[in-house]
Protein backbone atom coordinates (compact mmCIF):
# COMPACT_ATOMS: atom_id res chain seq x y z
CA UNK A 1 0.00 0.00 0.00
CA UNK A 2 1.28 3.47 -0.88
CA UNK A 3 1.66 6.01 1.91
CA UNK A 4 0.46 9.43 0.80
CA UNK A 5 2.52 12.37 2.01
CA UNK A 6 0.66 15.66 2.03
CA UNK A 7 3.19 18.31 2.89
CA UNK A 8 4.39 21.48 1.22
CA UNK A 9 7.60 20.72 -0.73
CA UNK A 10 10.80 22.46 0.29
CA UNK A 11 11.72 25.21 -2.16
CA UNK A 12 15.26 24.05 -2.87
CA UNK A 13 15.55 26.58 -5.70
CA UNK A 14 15.06 29.42 -3.22
CA UNK A 15 17.71 27.94 -0.94
CA UNK A 16 20.17 27.69 -3.85
CA UNK A 17 19.28 31.22 -4.94
CA UNK A 18 20.03 32.63 -1.50
CA UNK A 19 23.24 30.60 -1.30
CA UNK A 20 24.52 32.25 -4.49
CA UNK A 21 24.62 29.02 -6.50
CA UNK A 22 24.96 29.41 -10.27
CA UNK A 23 21.47 28.75 -11.64
CA UNK A 24 21.01 28.73 -15.41
CA UNK A 25 17.58 28.91 -16.97
CA UNK A 26 15.51 29.33 -20.09
CA UNK A 27 12.72 31.78 -20.87
CA UNK A 28 9.48 30.08 -21.97
CA UNK A 29 7.43 32.26 -24.31
CA UNK A 30 5.21 29.56 -25.76
CA UNK A 31 2.08 29.19 -23.67
CA UNK A 32 1.78 25.43 -24.14
CA UNK A 33 2.11 22.68 -21.54
CA UNK A 34 3.80 20.04 -23.73
CA UNK A 35 6.52 22.50 -24.78
CA UNK A 36 7.27 23.11 -21.11
CA UNK A 37 7.33 19.36 -20.55
CA UNK A 38 9.82 18.88 -23.40
CA UNK A 39 12.08 21.67 -22.11
CA UNK A 40 12.05 20.16 -18.61
CA UNK A 41 14.27 17.40 -19.93
CA UNK A 42 16.97 19.72 -21.24
CA UNK A 43 18.88 20.15 -18.00
CA UNK A 44 18.16 23.76 -17.07
CA UNK A 45 17.96 24.71 -13.39
CA UNK A 46 14.85 26.81 -13.93
CA UNK A 47 12.25 27.72 -16.51
CA UNK A 48 10.61 31.14 -16.58
CA UNK A 49 6.93 30.87 -17.50
CA UNK A 50 6.11 34.29 -18.88
CA UNK A 51 2.72 35.94 -18.49
CA UNK A 52 3.83 39.51 -19.18
CA UNK A 53 4.53 39.29 -22.92
CA UNK A 54 2.64 36.14 -23.92
CA UNK A 55 -1.04 35.14 -24.27
CA UNK A 56 -0.64 32.83 -21.27
CA UNK A 57 -3.45 32.74 -18.71
CA UNK A 58 -3.92 31.02 -15.36
CA UNK A 59 -5.21 27.80 -16.94
CA UNK A 60 -2.15 27.53 -19.19
CA UNK A 61 0.25 28.37 -16.35
CA UNK A 62 -1.42 25.69 -14.26
CA UNK A 63 -0.77 23.14 -17.01
CA UNK A 64 2.85 24.29 -17.31
CA UNK A 65 3.36 23.96 -13.56
CA UNK A 66 1.92 20.44 -13.66
CA UNK A 67 4.28 19.59 -16.53
CA UNK A 68 7.22 20.48 -14.29
CA UNK A 69 5.94 18.68 -11.20
CA UNK A 70 8.26 15.85 -10.18
CA UNK A 71 11.17 17.17 -12.26
CA UNK A 72 14.32 18.82 -10.88
CA UNK A 73 13.53 22.01 -12.83
CA UNK A 74 12.29 24.97 -10.79
CA UNK A 75 9.34 26.90 -12.23
CA UNK A 76 9.25 30.68 -11.97
CA UNK A 77 6.14 32.51 -13.10
CA UNK A 78 6.49 36.11 -14.25
CA UNK A 79 3.20 37.81 -13.46
CA UNK A 80 1.86 40.35 -15.98
CA UNK A 81 2.13 43.36 -13.69
CA UNK A 82 2.91 44.53 -10.16
CA UNK A 83 -0.53 43.68 -8.80
CA UNK A 84 -1.84 42.00 -5.66
CA UNK A 85 -4.58 40.03 -7.41
CA UNK A 86 -2.29 38.58 -10.09
CA UNK A 87 0.32 37.57 -7.53
CA UNK A 88 -2.29 35.94 -5.32
CA UNK A 89 -3.85 33.97 -8.17
CA UNK A 90 -0.52 32.76 -9.55
CA UNK A 91 0.57 31.64 -6.09
CA UNK A 92 -2.75 29.84 -5.59
CA UNK A 93 -2.17 28.09 -8.94
CA UNK A 94 0.90 26.52 -7.37
CA UNK A 95 3.81 28.72 -8.45
CA UNK A 96 6.61 28.29 -5.89
CA UNK A 97 8.55 31.26 -7.30
CA UNK A 98 7.35 34.49 -8.85
CA UNK A 99 9.01 37.27 -10.81
CA UNK A 100 7.43 40.73 -10.83
CA UNK A 101 8.30 43.08 -13.69
CA UNK A 102 9.32 46.72 -13.59
CA UNK A 103 9.74 47.34 -9.87
CA UNK A 104 10.83 50.97 -9.49
CA UNK A 105 11.01 51.69 -5.75
CA UNK A 106 11.58 50.30 -2.29
CA UNK A 107 7.88 50.70 -1.57
CA UNK A 108 6.90 48.61 -4.60
CA UNK A 109 9.35 45.89 -3.57
CA UNK A 110 7.86 45.86 -0.07
CA UNK A 111 4.38 45.53 -1.56
CA UNK A 112 5.44 42.52 -3.64
CA UNK A 113 6.80 40.73 -0.59
CA UNK A 114 3.70 41.59 1.43
CA UNK A 115 1.43 40.17 -1.27
CA UNK A 116 3.24 36.81 -1.09
CA UNK A 117 2.85 36.47 2.69
CA UNK A 118 -0.16 35.49 4.75
CA UNK A 119 -1.06 37.78 7.66
CA UNK A 120 0.22 39.00 9.98
CA UNK A 121 3.45 39.15 7.91
CA UNK A 122 1.65 40.25 4.75
CA UNK A 123 -1.58 40.67 2.84
CA UNK A 124 -1.94 37.48 0.81
CA UNK A 125 -5.50 36.17 0.91
CA UNK A 126 -5.77 32.98 2.95
CA UNK A 127 -6.96 29.83 1.18
CA UNK A 128 -5.91 26.19 1.37
CA UNK A 129 -8.48 24.96 -1.16
CA UNK A 130 -6.03 25.57 -4.01
CA UNK A 131 -3.35 23.65 -5.91
CA UNK A 132 -0.77 25.43 -3.74
CA UNK A 133 -2.52 24.14 -0.63
CA UNK A 134 -2.81 20.63 -2.02
CA UNK A 135 -6.57 21.02 -2.28
CA UNK A 136 -6.85 21.20 1.53
CA UNK A 137 -4.55 18.19 2.03
CA UNK A 138 -1.30 20.00 2.89
CA UNK A 139 -1.83 20.48 6.59
CA UNK A 140 1.43 22.42 6.98
CA UNK A 141 0.67 24.81 4.11
CA UNK A 142 -0.44 27.87 6.04
CA UNK A 143 2.36 27.47 8.57
CA UNK A 144 5.15 27.15 5.99
CA UNK A 145 4.06 28.95 2.82
CA UNK A 146 5.48 32.35 3.81
CA UNK A 147 8.97 30.88 4.09
CA UNK A 148 8.84 28.82 0.90
CA UNK A 149 7.82 31.38 -1.74
CA UNK A 150 10.70 32.68 -3.86
CA UNK A 151 10.41 36.37 -4.73
CA UNK A 152 12.33 37.91 -7.63
CA UNK A 153 11.84 41.55 -8.63
CA UNK A 154 12.88 43.02 -11.95
CA UNK A 155 15.10 46.06 -12.36
CA UNK A 156 14.17 47.65 -15.67
CA UNK A 157 14.35 51.44 -15.37
CA UNK A 158 16.52 54.38 -14.40
CA UNK A 159 14.36 54.81 -11.30
CA UNK A 160 15.01 51.21 -10.27
CA UNK A 161 18.75 51.66 -10.72
CA UNK A 162 18.66 54.71 -8.45
CA UNK A 163 16.71 52.75 -5.81
CA UNK A 164 18.55 49.46 -6.23
CA UNK A 165 20.51 49.45 -2.96
CA UNK A 166 17.31 50.03 -1.03
CA UNK A 167 15.38 47.42 -3.03
CA UNK A 168 18.12 44.88 -2.28
CA UNK A 169 17.71 45.60 1.43
CA UNK A 170 13.99 44.77 1.49
CA UNK A 171 13.47 41.60 3.58
CA UNK A 172 11.89 38.86 1.51
CA UNK A 173 13.35 39.93 -1.83
CA UNK A 174 15.36 36.85 -2.76
CA UNK A 175 16.84 38.16 -6.01
CA UNK A 176 16.88 41.19 -8.27
CA UNK A 177 16.68 40.43 -11.97
CA UNK A 178 17.81 42.91 -14.60
CA UNK A 179 15.65 43.34 -17.71
CA UNK A 180 18.07 44.58 -20.40
CA UNK A 181 15.50 45.56 -23.04
CA UNK A 182 13.36 47.80 -20.85
CA UNK A 183 16.44 49.16 -19.13
CA UNK A 184 17.93 50.12 -22.49
CA UNK A 185 14.70 51.91 -23.45
CA UNK A 186 14.60 53.74 -20.13
CA UNK A 187 18.17 54.95 -20.67
CA UNK A 188 17.32 56.26 -24.14
CA UNK A 189 18.71 53.35 -26.18
CA UNK A 190 15.58 51.41 -27.11
CA UNK A 191 16.48 48.25 -29.04
CA UNK A 192 20.20 48.55 -28.28
CA UNK A 193 21.02 46.57 -25.15
CA UNK A 194 24.66 46.46 -26.26
CA UNK A 195 25.09 50.23 -26.02
CA UNK A 196 28.03 51.10 -23.73
CA UNK A 197 25.82 53.14 -21.39
CA UNK A 198 23.41 50.22 -21.01
CA UNK A 199 26.18 47.70 -20.44
CA UNK A 200 27.80 50.01 -17.90
CA UNK A 201 24.49 50.35 -16.06
CA UNK A 202 24.08 46.56 -16.02
CA UNK A 203 27.60 46.08 -14.66
CA UNK A 204 26.95 48.67 -11.96
CA UNK A 205 23.63 47.04 -11.04
CA UNK A 206 25.30 43.64 -10.69
CA UNK A 207 28.00 45.19 -8.52
CA UNK A 208 25.42 46.98 -6.36
CA UNK A 209 23.44 43.79 -5.85
CA UNK A 210 26.50 41.79 -4.97
CA UNK A 211 27.69 44.47 -2.52
CA UNK A 212 24.30 44.25 -0.81
CA UNK A 213 24.64 40.47 -0.54
CA UNK A 214 21.74 39.96 -2.93
CA UNK A 215 21.51 37.43 -5.75
CA UNK A 216 21.45 39.15 -9.15
CA UNK A 217 19.90 37.69 -12.28
CA UNK A 218 19.65 38.73 -15.91
CA UNK A 219 18.36 37.43 -19.24
CA UNK A 220 20.80 36.97 -22.11
CA UNK A 221 18.19 36.17 -24.75
CA UNK A 222 20.86 35.76 -27.43
CA UNK A 223 22.76 33.23 -25.33
CA UNK A 224 25.74 35.54 -24.78
CA UNK A 225 25.73 35.23 -21.02
CA UNK A 226 29.47 34.98 -20.32
CA UNK A 227 30.03 38.69 -19.46
CA UNK A 228 27.19 38.69 -16.94
CA UNK A 229 28.41 35.52 -15.26
CA UNK A 230 31.92 36.97 -15.10
CA UNK A 231 30.56 40.10 -13.43
CA UNK A 232 28.87 38.04 -10.72
CA UNK A 233 25.30 37.43 -11.87
CA UNK A 234 24.35 33.96 -10.67
CA UNK A 235 20.75 33.55 -11.87
CA UNK A 236 21.13 33.83 -15.63
CA UNK A 237 18.66 33.13 -18.39
CA UNK A 238 20.86 31.83 -21.19
CA UNK A 239 18.22 31.86 -23.92
CA UNK A 240 14.56 31.62 -24.83
CA UNK A 241 12.47 28.93 -26.47
CA UNK A 242 11.56 31.41 -29.21
CA UNK A 243 15.20 32.19 -30.04
CA UNK A 244 15.98 28.47 -30.16
CA UNK A 245 13.10 27.75 -32.52
CA UNK A 246 13.88 30.67 -34.82
CA UNK A 247 17.58 29.83 -34.95
CA UNK A 248 17.05 26.15 -35.74
CA UNK A 249 14.19 26.69 -38.18
CA UNK A 250 15.94 29.48 -40.09
CA UNK A 251 19.17 27.48 -40.31
CA UNK A 252 17.35 24.39 -41.57
CA UNK A 253 15.43 26.34 -44.20
CA UNK A 254 18.58 28.11 -45.34
CA UNK A 255 20.47 24.83 -45.59
CA UNK A 256 17.98 23.46 -48.11
CA UNK A 257 17.65 26.72 -49.98
CA UNK A 258 21.38 26.59 -50.59
CA UNK A 259 21.25 23.11 -52.18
Amino acid sequence: MHTLVHTLPDNTFKRDLLAGERLLGLWVNFAHGPITEVLAGSGFDWLLLDMEHTPSDLHIVGQQLLALRGTPVAPIVRVPIHDMAWIKRVLDAGAPNIMVPNIRSVEEAREVVSWTRFAPEGQRGVASSTRAGGWLRRKDFLARANDEIGVIVQIESREALDALAGICAVPGVDAVFIGPSDLAASLGHRGNTGHPEVQAAIAQAIATGRAAGRTVGILAADGKAEPYLAQGATMVGVGTDLHLLIGAADALAQRWRDQ
